[in-house]
């Protein structure tokens, strides 16, 4: 039986006085694929936010591929992590975030280059090859050249999933990346990911509110209520069999 790749043990989250996430014990397998859905408010995104070290939980722990995340050891004691920790530990994480967050002033392939050669030291000649790879894989090997401004809200998406994909992660994780787009742009982004996740090579956690594409991609269904898991199993389980009636209730609004 493989160790989790990730972790959640006891996580809480609070912003101020408002409690988000409410001590959340989740398992994140070698290659497994998990949608995590629910209501607005929910908590969803604040647990890939933690992972990708964007927000520190309030309690509890995160541990990614055997380390901990938000503490280290110095001698022989616990201690917040710093930034070079932090750094390490998140490396083997991508993340692709509702807005693609792309440099207007670099052409799509020179914003697949940097993370790269700044963040991993590797040579220019290196990454410019694996960022043509990952470009052509997204479907973007013919606009190498074209600045963000020149591309659509999916090809955008698709620029951001590439750099993601360039740094050769073993977890990645999608935030609503479909929210932002017009309706007919979002199934050229779903495509996307649904080749990568086919491959099989990465684990993934999907924040969705695209209930088809869950249920199709995912191995692991998670509905997020009120800051605690309140469901998970199959796709099968969630979407058809079970019997929690906030998941209902949720659900039904997406099936009118």
């Amino acid at each position: 039986m493989a160790n989790p790749i990730v972790k959640y043990e006891n996580v809480h989250k609070s912003f101020g006085e408002v409690k988000v996430l409410k001590g959340i014990d989740l398992d994140l397998m070698p290659a497994e694929k998990v949608a995590v859905i629910g209501p607005s408010g929910s908590g969803k995104t604040t647990i890939i936010r933690m992972l990708m070290t964007l927000e520190q939980p309030t309690l509890g722990s995160i541990v990614v591929d055997g380390k901990n995340l938000w503490q280290m050891e110095k001698n022989d004691q616990l201690m917040d992590a710093n930034e070079k920790h932090l750094r390490q530990v998140r490396g083997d994480i991508g993340m692709v975030f509702q807005h693609f967050n792309l440099f207007p002033h670099l052409t799509i392939l020179e914003n697949c280059m940097t993370a790269p050669i700044h963040v991993q030291k590797e040579s220019k000649a290196s990454a410019k090859n694996r960022s043509i790879e990952m470009l052509e894989k997204v479907g973007l090997g013919d606009k190498l050249e074209n600045y963000p401004s020149q591309l659509s809200g999916g090809q955008k998406q698709r620029v951001a999933m590439a750099r993601a994909l360039v740094m050769r992660p073993k977890i990645m994780l999608f935030d609503e990346v479909t929210s932002a787009l017009d309706p007919e742009l979002v199934e050229e982004v779903l495509t996307v990911i649904r080749g990568i996740a086919n491959e099989g090579k990465m684990a993934m956690v999907l924040v969705t509110h695209e209930m088809e594409f869950a249920q199709d991609i995912a191995d692991r269904v998670l509905f997020l209520d009120g800051g605690v898991i309140a469901e998970q199993g199959s796709p099968d389980e969630v979407f058809g069999n079970s019997e929690n009636e906030r998941l209902q209730s949720f659900l039904h609004r997406f099936r009118r």
